[in-house]
This record gives C-alpha cells, sequence and structure tokens, in this order.
C-alpha cells in the first residue's frame, strides 16, 4: 500500500434497518474508515404493501455523498470513487424513460405466498437449484417477479443497481447480487438463459452483469452538482450483495475458516471454489452465491438480530426505552438448558409482536415459555448459536471441508453473549469483528480497482489489509464446553 496517496472512497453501505456513508483511505498503518453520514431505513406500509421508500434513500445517499465530498475536500484528499452495497433479492421496475412503476416491495411483504407453487409449477425447484444453487427463501427474486402483473416495457434492477443507475445512468447488474435472484447459473456465473421463457421472463429482464471492480459509470451531471463531488468521479461494481463485501473483508489467514455475517440475519458458511449443487445439498437448504472474485459463498441464511430487534421495538413501544446492556447482562446470567425456537422459522419473518410470538413458539416446542425479557433474549441468543452450530455441521459435511476457527463479522460481532454462545456450541474458538467488515470490504475492492493494493492476488490482499483493519475479539469455547457455569458478561456498544 502506498500511503502517499491522498485518494479515498465512498462505501454507501445500506442494510434493512440503516445506511450510511463511509469514507475510506489506506495508510502505511492499514485501512482507516470513517463514517460521514447515518440515516435509517426500514420497509413500510404503503400502498397496502411493505415497500422501500427508494426516493428517501437516494435522497440520503446524495446527501451522504456530499458529506464525503466535503470531508476529503476539507482534508485535502480526492473521492476516487463510490461503491454501494445493500441487502439481496429486491428490485425496482424501471421503464424505458427511467421512471420507477412502483415502489419497490420489501422481501418480508407476503405477496409470494401464492406465487411459489406457480414457479414450481414452471420449472421444478430441483431443477431451479441444479442451476442455480440457491436455498430456497419465499422471498427469493424469482418469486418476487412472478407476483408482478405485468412487467412488459420495464427492467429489473437491484436496489444498489437501482441505486447506481441514479447517479450516473448506466444500468448494470452487479454479479454478487444477481446470484441471489434465482436465475443466475451457478457453475457459470451467467444468466441461466433456458429458465427465463418457462418462467415468462423476457431475457433483457436484467441489464448486462459485471463484476466486483469494474466501473460502471460516471457520476451524471446532476448528481455531481447534488454531491459536490466531480463528474470524473466514478461508481465501482464492489460485492453489491452486502454479504459479499463482508465476506470479502474477513481477516482470515488459514483457508479453514467460516465466517457469520450478524445483522438483522445470520449468513453462515464457508468460501469454496466450485458450488455444491447436489440433492443433499439442496436438502439441507444451502446456497451457492458468487463472491469477489468469482469465489461460492456457499451458506445459510439462518435467523439473525431481527428477533431481538424487534422484541426491543415492541418493548420500546410499551415504555420505558429497554436498556439493551441490561438485558444482555441478566441473559448472560441466566443458566445453560433454557427454552430455545426454531430461529430460522418463517413464523418470525413479518414484524409485529414479536416477545409474544416467541413465548409461543418456546412453548410448542414443549420447552419452558420465558417470561421475564432477560429470559426471551437469552432464547433468541440461545436459539441463534443453536442454528450456528447446526448450520456449520452441515457445512463441513456437505463441502468436505475442515472448519478451524469461526469469523464473526458485522453488528452481532459486538455481542459478547452470542460470540460466547456460538464458540460454546460449536467448540470452536470465535473471532469477532471487523464490525463494519461490510463498508470495509466494499471499500477495499474499490482501492483494488484503483491500483491501490500491492497484492492483488485473488482475495489475498483485500485480506490482508482487512487484518490490518481490523480489532479481533478471541472467545474460546471453555464455557459450556469444560462444565464450568459462570455469568457472560456482554461487551455490547449499539
Amino acid at each position: 500500500m502506498n500511503g502517499a496517496q491522498r485518494e479515498v472512497f465512498a462505501a454507501v453501505d445500506i442494510g434493512a434497518s440503516s445506511g450510511r456513508v463511509i469514507l475510506g483511505r489506506l495508510t502505511e498503518d492499514g485501512p482507516e474508515l470513517r463514517t460521514v453520514h447515518r440515516f435509517p431505513n426500514g420497509a413500510q406500509f404503503l400502498g397496502g404493501a411493505l415497500r422501500w421508500d427508494i426516493e428517501s434513500l437516494f435522497e440520503e445517499v446524495l446527501t451522504g455523498l456530499a458529506a464525503a465530498a466535503g470531508t476529503a475536500a476539507a482534508a485535502g484528499d480526492t473521492v476516487t470513487s463510490i461503491g454501494i452495497d445493500t441487502w439481496a433479492v429486491d428490485y425496482g421496475l424501471v421503464d424505458d424513460a427511467g421512471r420507477l412503476r412502483h415502489l419497490p416491495f420489501s422481501y418480508r411483504d407476503a405477496r409470494t405466498e401464492s406465487t411459489i407453487g406457480v414457479v414450481h409449477a414452471a420449472v421444478p425447484p430441483e431443477k431451479l437449484y441444479a442451476r442455480t444453487g440457491l436455498q430456497f427463501l419465499p422471498f427469493n427474486t424469482v418469486y418476487q417477479l412472478a407476483a408482478e402483473r405485468s412487467l412488459d416495457g420495464v427492467q429489473a434492477l437491484l436496489i444498489p443497481d437501482l441505486l447506481a443507475y441514479r447517479l450516473t445512468g448506466v444500468r448494470r447488474t452487479e454479479s454478487t447480487n444477481a446470484s441471489t435472484t434465482g436465475l443466475l447459473d451457478a457453475g457459470t456465473g451467467t444468466w441461466a438463459a433456458d429458465l427465463f421463457a418457462p418462467l415468462g421472463l423476457s431475457p433483457d429482464l436484467f441489464p448486462p452483469l459485471v463484476e466486483p471492480g469494474s466501473v460502471i459509470g460516471r457520476l451524471s451531471p446532476a448528481a455531481a452538482e447534488a454531491t459536490g463531488l466531480t463528474e470524473r468521479t466514478a461508481v465501482v461494481a464492489v460485492g453489491s450483495h452486502d454479504t459479499a463485501s463482508a465476506v470479502a473483508a474477513v481477516p482470515a489467514e488459514s483457508p479453514h475458516f467460516a465466517y457469520i455475517s450478524s445483522g438483522t440475519w445470520s449468513l453462515v458458511g464457508v468460501e469454496l471454489e466450485a458450488p455444491i449443487l447436489t440433492a443433499e445439498s439442496r436438502a439441507a437448504n444451502f446456497t451457492n452465491e458468487r463472491g469477489v472474485d468469482g469465489t461460492i459463498r456457499y451458506l445459510r441464511n439462518t435467523g439473525g438480530l431481527w428477533l431481538l430487534q424487534e422484541c426491543l421495538r415492541e418493548w420500546s413501544i410499551e415504555g420505558p426505552e429497554p436498556d439493551l446492556l441490561n438485558l444482555l447482562a441478566g441473559a448472560g446470567h441466566l443458566p445453560p438448558g433454557g427454552p430455545t425456537v426454531d430461529a430460522d422459522s418463517t413464523e418470525f419473518l413479518a414484524p409485529g409482536g414479536m416477545p409474544s410470538r416467541i413465548r409461543r413458539a418456546a412453548g410448542a416446542a414443549g420447552g419452558p415459555v420465558p417470561s421475564s425479557r432477560e429470559a426471551v433474549v437469552r432464547c433468541i441468543l440461545d436459539s441463534l448459536a443453536n442454528a450456528y452450530a447446526r448450520t456449520l455441521r452441515d457445512a463441513e459435511r456437505l463441502s468436505g471441508t475442515r472448519i478451524d476457527v469461526i469469523h464473526v463479522v458485522g453488528g452481532g460481532s459486538q455481542n459478547a453473549l452470542l460470540c460466547q454462545l456460538t464458540a460454546d456450541r460449536t467448540g470452536l474458538p470465535v473471532l469477532a469483528g471487523p464490525v463494519e467488515a461490510t463498508a470495509l470490504g466494499n471499500v477495499l475492492v474499490q482501492a483494488r480497482a484503483a491500483g491501490l493494493l500491492a497484492d492483488g492476488a485473488g482475495l489475498a490482499g483485500i485480506r490482508t489489509a482487512a487484518r490490518a483493519a481490523a480489532r479481533t475479539i478471541r472467545y474460546e469455547p471453555a464455557h459450556l464446553v469444560t462444565g464450568e457455569q459462570q455469568p457472560l458478561l456482554p461487551a455490547y456498544r449499539p
């Protein structure tokens, strides 16, 4: 890395509950990240459905990029490029004039309930998996598209591609996010053209594919004026599925690692060179999604901190505002062997009434019903740790890989109780951090595209830089493995 460079990179990182614009630059001591703008996000009931207010999101992106331009200029730096990552599967339909047909639906909307059978009647699920390698989830893009009344005269742009189009006027589909549609060939990384016609889809429904590191386009005059950046500023494709960027920044030294990208969802798996498309893999509901540099993220979507977030939201409505640190401390003092639920169950997909749903599910499972808030929190975290352990055992068995260490990245890496429980359930050490793995991976892909990484071979250069930036905490599987019962004191930083 060349510390004399004054180039900086803007990472637009938007999750299902919040977004941020982060400036990153490379120094002799490693990458530095600085958040210049934060904003809330969330699906809203609009027009009788759960949708994303994409217009407000785009305004927040412009505001964040303007803050990035001002911050960079004040430091004598130049914003070289912009990378955008968001959640997967959702999209906007854009006509030839660039107009949205309607606000994008949220994957949590129930509209696909009646379309799954329609899709499977046209293309049997075993054929879908053999071609796309995609885990069955009821909100996969292919099921959402089947719920549209008409797709005539429009193109589908996945959310990060839609934002990039708004900035540049160029339509492209980034490959890591394309792999979550259920329409990308897992083996070739190209569109599975033979699936489109049986599903009644135009082969031109999506724009052309690009790989992470490709320049999508330059800022339009309007975007340059709104942000204060120059029209020379490039928008670079990164791992636009946020998990792809997060996994790229896992600070692993050995190939024998597993990852848990822990946030609203938990993405739990291993990194492979080729997909696994067997019937056994399909039965285990594992997905083969593309990563940076053509790698395969062999993983399963499991329940995530959405369950805890929804409980906190519900309790804040009841008042007073719950103290998360105290709740986690209380949960950490509870003995092991308490109630658990199936954290992957679709019954937890929709918002609303989460504490009651967790209590009902625990009772239906035949265990004790968590009565206190601390017990509900412990039930959630025990259930997540169980799901992680089960998934990683399956990943080892199905892929034939060996896992020596688990890297937890994202917001959940701050939850000491969850990390310790994960180590205990798996019997493997857990390395927690970095928290901002997604933004770090986003920035490092941009930096590599600009030629600023010393080692550009595969992901080695990115991970070397990620290790320089990471501040990890190690959790050993000693707590329950040794039979010792000690309080698990969390160090959670919201």
